[in-house]
């Protein structure tokens, strides 16, 4: 059985189509790569599944419509990191990572794990030392971070990442990269990342799905989705040669 199955997903605003018949499905172990130009609808199918915005079709999460569940039923089982982070309030990082065990403190058996849960998160995510800390003193790298701690401390099955390294360093992308494989290794657990960079798609995807003219061009292995005449087709242009001009820069 599958984690998470999306069966012919569609998205319109108003008169005016995002994507169509979009279908997948995320196994245990998966870490599926969404690539494809800019105004494909990556974005907009990763908040079709968070319940952000309207959508036809079926979304399945262990066989039963995501329609169905209670909200916080849907939060303990789905995790959602948003692309970017707004923060006016001046909460520390622990009490922001906190804030992932909320649809469990909701719960009548009250929340017994949260706090060794919040302890493992910020240790997994190397913000320990920054736990007291008010988190707008933070660099975006460290934000990115408390709310990945955050994550972590609602324990999913399955998350979901909207460029999570955008605008951040290459210190931080790679942190971030590696905490999430990190995760992922867990029994039953599953990926999905809205990625720009392919190369950090190639090297972190196990499957991946690449949008184009608002429906998917092509899904599956990374051998079979990163073949030339889908990458080429995608982005107008030949993209391994681009990949290895940029790369020949460091030879």
């Amino acid at each position: 059985m599958s984690i998470l199955r999306v069966e012919n997903l569609s998205v319109s605003f108003g008169q005016t189509p995002i994507f169509q018949d979009v279908s997948f499905e995320l196994n245990a172990g998966d870490w599926l790569m969404m690539i494809g130009p800019n105004g494909c609808g990556k974005s907009t199918l990763v908040r079709a599944i968070s319940g952000a915005v309207p959508y036809a079709g079926r979304i399945l999460y262990l066989d039963e419509d995501i329609r169905r569940l209670r909200p916080g039923e849907l939060a303990r089982n789905i995790g959602i990191l948003a692309q970017n982070h707004y923060v006016g309030y001046a909460f520390t990082v622990r009490e922001v990572v906190r804030l992932g065990r909320y649809a469990y403190r909701r719960n009548r058996g009250g929340d017994p794990e949260g706090e060794s849960q919040i302890r493992r998160a910020l240790e997994l995510t190397g913000m320990n030392a920054l736990a007291d800390k008010s988190v707008l003193h933070l660099s975006g790298g460290e934000l990115q971070r408390v709310f990945l701690a955050q994550l972590f401390a609602q324990a999913p099955r399955v998350l979901i990442l909207d460029e999570p390294t955008n605008h951040l360093d290459l210190i931080y992308q790679k942190q971030v990269f590696e905490l999430v494989s990190e995760w992922r290794k867990e029994p039953g657990r599953a990926v999905i990342s809205v990625v720009h960079d392919l190369s950090l798609a190639r090297a972190y995807g196990t499957q991946a799905l690449l949008l184009y003219e608002k429906r998917a061009l092509a899904q599956g292995s990374m051998e079979r989705v990163f073949d030339p005449a889908y990458l080429n087709t995608a982005y107008g242009m030949d993209v391994a040669a681009w990949m290895r001009t940029m790369l020949s820069q460091w030879s």
